[in-house]
């Protein structure tokens, strides 16, 4: 009786129902500038509670960030004197 080698079916890796990858999200948007600090500008502290309102220009040329229980402060509406 003659044997019959057995047929062996391949599936080529990774062709059939693969999903390509996701471009980061982060990528596709462009990271925004901060905006720089003005008069009348309100922060305010997540951990304590502190608001600060800016008063006075610094002059700064660069963006400047306002540390309060050693994180950075969140901008905040505050109400005009």
């Amino acid at each position: 009786m003659p044997v019959k080698k057995a047929e062996s079916k391949t599936k080529k890796a990774g062709t059939k129902g693969a999903v390509p990858a996701k471009k980061a999200a982060s990528a596709a948007k462009k990271a925004s500038s901060p905006k720089k600090t003005a008069v009348g500008d309100g922060f305010e502290c997540k951990v304590c509670g502190l608001v600060v309102s800016v008063i006075d220009d610094c002059g700064c040329v660069e963006v400047c960030d306002l540390i309060c229980c050693e994180k950075p402060m969140k901008p905040k509406k505050v109400k005009a004197a």
